[in-house]
């Protein structure tokens, strides 16, 4: 099986998952626009009993209800994203990845909450909401 892993900015926290991601996308909300500090983000979504989370206890963040995002407690890295609405799932960022190359998105999410001066011409299908 192939092996994915992560780390945060300090390496205080890493992630590691097997097996292929549920799905791999851009997310334009403003939620996630204003956690990351950025015009977009990008996730991996896998399966929560392929994922593991190690070292230094992540801080968490209800963004909304029923909404947990994780961060490492030293540096501040965004590590996942959880859900009530996905509750066998982790999103990991995919900027975390040591190679995040093997990762690219498949497609983007919350589409109607772009940024208007960002433009990204990469042909992959856009959803107004989540797409899932």
């Amino acid at each position: 099986m192939t092996e994915k892993r992560g780390r945060c900015l300090c390496g205080a926290v890493t992630f590691r998952y097997e097996g292929p991601e549920n799905w791999r996308a851009f997310c334009h909300c403003e939620s996630c626009r204003r956690q990351t500090s950025s015009p977009v983000t990008a996730f991996v979504g896998v399966p929560r009993t392929a994922a593991e989370v190690v070292g230094e206890t992540l801080a968490a963040y209800e963004s909304s209800p029923g909404v947990r995002r994780s961060f490492c407690s030293r540096c501040g890295s965004p590590i996942a994203y959880e859900s009530d609405r996905w509750p066998d799932e982790i999103h990991f960022y995919t900027a975390a990845l040591e190679d995040p190359e093997q990762a690219p998105p498949e497609y983007h999410v919350h589409f109607a909450e772009h940024l208007s001066w960002l433009k990204i011409d990469d042909g992959l299908e856009r959803h107004p909401r989540s797409g899932q």
